[in-house]
């Protein structure tokens, strides 16, 4: 039964984590690279499927462009057992603090990308917050981190996951709760869901806050099962957001990447 339950808690946390990308759907992400500004240094090459022109665009016309502040962003899932033995397993809790990306209000873009082998499995801290009432051991941690990345993700062949917003309405989003529209490529698929966002603009950042609740099976993925269904990964997956971007300056410059 220990191989088991240890099993199951691997698979879960692997299923929770290829939504994870999704999630970070309603923040902002780096397209272009600055070489200088908010949110510390950008990787020398960047994704070319990150859609970096549109910000170097809208900042040589003067419109505002914030850009994700890595370290002061969170995005978590949490994932929890079902069926007669879910006692045998864990929920599970996958987070990113490197969602990274660039955001225009003025046109209501976002372009961002998530780097997939940097997500984390069940910090304490995390799941002190969501309320746990097991401990998965750090072994059992481990082996569900590497299942996630290697046989779920795949990371050496899909390294990032990315999210686009086209047209959202800031005006809208400042005055309270409004939809996006968020296209989300994971895993070689596109995907386009309506996103509930909360927006909070200074003059010198923004934030993005928000929860939804996500199907695997929308994704394409069959939640684990065994046992008939007595021990098996709930299919909806809990998705929380808070995102941070500081406002570009004057004096920072955003560099297409080849």
């Amino acid at each position: 039964m220990a191989c088991l339950a240890r099993s199951v808690r691997a698979a879960c946390a692997a299923c929770a984590a290829v939504l994870l990308a999704i999630v970070a759907a309603c923040g902002t992400l780096p397209g272009a690279g600055v070489t200088k500004g908010p949110g510390g240094p950008l990787p020398a090459q960047l994704p070319a499927q990150l859609q970096a022109d549109r910000y170097a665009q809208a900042a040589s016309r003067g419109d505002p462009v914030y850009r994700v502040d890595s370290g002061a962003t969170l995005v978590t899932l949490t994932v929890r057992r079902a069926g007669s033995l879910a006692r045998l397993g864990h929920d599970h809790i996958i987070a990113s603090h490197s969602v990274q990306g660039y955001v225009a209000p003025k046109s209501g873009d976002a372009d961002l990308y998530v780097p997939l082998a940097e997500l984390s499995v069940d910090e304490p801290a995390l799941r002190a917050q969501a309320g746990f009432d097991t401990q998965p051991t750090a072994s059992d941690i481990e082996g569900t981190r590497t299942n996630m990345q290697d046989k779920v993700l795949e990371v050496q062949q899909f390294p990032h996951a990315f999210i686009r917003v086209r047209g959202a309405s800031a005006s809208a989003l400042a005055a309270g709760t409004a939809p996006a529209a968020v296209t989300v490529t994971l895993h070689g698929t596109d995907r386009t869901l309506n996103v509930p966002l909360v927006l909070t603009m200074t003059p010198d950042g923004l934030t993005t806050r928000g929860a939804l609740e996500l199907k695997q099976t929308d994704f394409g993925i069959t939640p684990l099962s065994i046992l008939g269904g007595a021990v098996q990964v709930k299919n909806e997956v809990e998705v929380r957001f808070d995102i941070r971007a500081l406002r570009l300056k004057s004096g920072d410059s955003v560099a297409l990447t080849p």
